[in-house]
């Protein structure tokens, strides 16, 4: 599966939880880029998955939530993370926001987007 290039105005934004929309930007087999915008008051429940995370704030503000408070943070424009295969995270958007995040490997349940 390989998507090389991208229009942004011709990919679908679609709402994956209430308040958080996704775009799949591009792919191969062994990564993947997406953008993400978040309203304020939004929450991604705490997951995990196969992949590796890594994630750049464009624009807002977001909590990223571990499995103990320790592992929170704030998260403005300009910062970027990193979420290890299987570790446990969620978050909360403090400011509406735009995030893009890339995905090693690619998430597949994300494709059918």
């Amino acid at each position: 599966m390989i998507d090389k290039y991208t229009d942004q105005s011709k990919r679908k934004s679609v709402e994956i939880l209430p308040g958080v929309t996704k775009k799949v930007m591009s792919y191969g087999d062994d990564s993947m880029l997406c953008r993400f915008n978040m309203k304020q008051g939004a929450q991604i429940p705490l997951h995990s998955h196969k992949a590796s995370q890594n994630g750049y704030v464009i624009s807002g503000k977001v909590r990223l939530i571990g499995p103990d408070e320790e592992t929170t943070c704030i998260a403005g424009p300009g910062c970027g993370y990193y979420i290890e295969p299987h570790e446990v995270h969620g978050l909360e958007v403090l400011d509406d926001a735009v995030l893009f995040e890339t995905f090693c490997p690619l998430r597949p349940e994300y494709i059918a987007d």
